[in-house]
C-alpha cells in the first residue's frame, strides 16, 4: 500500500505526542516504531499536533534518520499528524 492512497487512518495504530518534549517524543516514536515492526504493521501514524510545529519537526527527523522507515508524510487531512511506511523486511 503506498501512503499516497490512504484515506481514513482510523484502523493503523496511532501513538499520540500531545505534551511530551522533544527528547520524550524522540524516544516514543523510536520505541513506536520498534514494536510495531515486531507486529509486522507496516503503516503507522503518530500524531503530533499543530501548535507552533516543534514536534512535527522533531518527529521528521527522528523518521528521517530511522533506518526502518521507507517514507512519511503529513496526513493531507489532517496536518497534526503524520503517517509512516515501516520496513518490516530486517
Amino acid at each position: 500500500m503506498e501512503l499516497k492512497d490512504i484515506i481514513f487512518i482510523d484502523s493503523f495504530p496511532k501513538i499520540d505526542l500531545h505534551g511530551l518534549d522533544r527528547d520524550t517524543a524522540r524516544v516514543m516514536v523510536n520505541d513506536f516504531i520498534k514494536d510495531n515492526i515486531k507486529m509486522k504493521n507496516d503503516i503507522i501514524v503518530i500524531i503530533h499536533g499543530i501548535g507552533s510545529g516543534i514536534l512535527r519537526q522533531t518527529v521528521h527527523e527522528v523518521l528521517k534518520n530511522n533506518k526502518n522507515v521507507i517514507e512519511y508524510k503529513t496526513f493531507y487531512n489532517n496536518n497534526g499528524s503524520t503517517i509512516v511506511k515501516i520496513n518490516l523486511k530486517n
